[in-house]
Formats: C-alpha cells, structure tokens, sequence
C-alpha cells in the first residue's frame, strides 16, 4: 500500500532524512517511534507530499506521490492525515468540520455526507457533538472530530502525527481506542507515537528512527524484548527508565 525507496529530505543544510526505504502492506498498522529530532514527523509529511523530498520515490497504492506530474490534491483524497493539534475549522461546527471536504472535494449531497458523518461521530462516541463548535470540546473530543473529518473522505490510508501529544493524559485513552478500532477494521496506518504499550498492542511493525534514519525494524514482539542495535536498546532502557 505504502512504499518508500530512498528518500532524502534536507532543509538547508539540516539532512532531515536520509537513504530512507519502508514498505507498509495493506491493512498493516506501523508506528514510527525514536527521540525528538529523528525525522518521524517529516517522514509522515512526505506521504502525503505536506513535505517534498529531494530525491527517492514515494508511492500509495500505486500512486507516485513524489511524481510532479501528479494530482497531488487527487491522490491526498485516499490519504486521511490526523495532526497532533487537530486543525479543525472554529468557525464550524462538528458536523461541518467533517462534511465540507466530501461535500467541497467529492461532490457529496449535503444529505449524503452529514449521513455519513453522523455516522462517523456517533461510532467515535460523538453523538450529542454534532452542533457544538470545537471550542467548546475537550481535547480528546476535538481529535476524534479530526479523526472523523479524515475517515469521511473514506481513505484507503491513514497517517497520524502524534496524535496524542496535546492532549492532557486522561484524553489519551480515547483517541487511543478509536485508532484501535481503526487497526481492527484493516485500516493500513503509520503512526508517529510515544505511546509505546500502544504501538506494542497494536502495531505489526515497529520502525525505529535516529538522525534521519531508519534505525530498526521489527515486529513488536521482537522489537521490544529483543532489539538487535545499540541505538534502539539505549532508546527503550530510557523510556522504560522515565
């Protein structure tokens, strides 16, 4: 579904990521773990070309992302993207917020996309939500919305940036479950996390990154009790220390 082949990404001087290669296969969930700095969050971007790459190949379900020549706006329709600050529209309402891309992008009937979205919020135990405006939700509430808005474009690929990092703790728990219920469904997902019991219950793979690199990667039951570098067993001995 995902297929990555030596990319590389610099900003300036700052080589962001190198020599990166990674093949996600569909209905498979992959997390991209590693400290601050390792290139997580950009690689993430450069799927769906939030970020351009300087060289290598990107493509989604046979889609050439980092072909010029593509769609860009076309191919993003099969990519739902969820950000660590929700980036919803304040000015709209839940249900609106996740109505105006089908609507806008698609060509949906407004009847057919709020269908779909009552749908979509209701299963993400939003409900009672549809009229409210993002500010008056909790956090937690505000990522399921973005979860939703993604979802309703029906993509065939999610991508989550760190999608509990602004949320208090207790919040974490339900934005957890709904990617869960994503990974059940056979949703094929890469997700940037720090939530390691996460990516070790649900994850198929775990890809380890350190300075622009892919490090290591291995199932999660491998990966956690047995990791074969230096770099990734300093990486797990200080997060299970913290």
């Amino acid at each position: 579904m995902i297929s990555i082949k030596n990319v590389n990404k610099s900003f300036g001087d700052h080589h962001v990521l190198t020599d990166i290669s990674l093949e996600v296969p569909k209905s498979n969930v992959v997390a991209l773990i590693g400290p601050s700095g390792a290139g997580k969050s950009t690689l993430i971007r450069t799927i769906n070309a939030l970020e351009t790459i300087d060289t290598g190949s990107i493509t989604v379900n046979d889609i050439a992302i980092h072909d010029k020549k593509t769609n860009i706006n076309k191919a993003r329709t099969n990519i739902g993207f969820v950000f660590q600050n929700f980036n919803l529209y304040p000015f709209l309402s839940v249900l609106d917020n996740v109505t105006i891309a089908p609507i806008k992008i698609k060509g949906q009937s407004k009847a057919e996309a709020e269908k779909r979205a009552k749908e979509l919020l209701t299963s993400l135990g939003l409900g009672e939500k549809f009229d409210a405006f993002p500010n008056r939700l909790s956090g937690g509430q505000q990522q399921r919305v973005a979860i939703a808005r993604a979802l309703a474009m029906d993509p065939e690929v999610m991508l989550f940036d760190e999608p509990t990092s602004a949320l208090d703790p207790e919040m974490v728990k339900e934005v957890l479950d709904a990617i869960r219920a994503l990974a059940k469904q056979g949703m094929t997902m890469v997700v940037v996390t720090h939530e390691m019991g996460f990516a070790k219950e649900i994850c198929d793979d775990i890809v380890f990154m350190a300075d622009g690199k892919i490090v290591e990667v291995a199932p999660p039951d491998v990966f956690f009790t047995n990791p074969t570098t230096d770099r990734a067993k300093d990486f797990l001995a200080a997060v299970l220390n913290h």
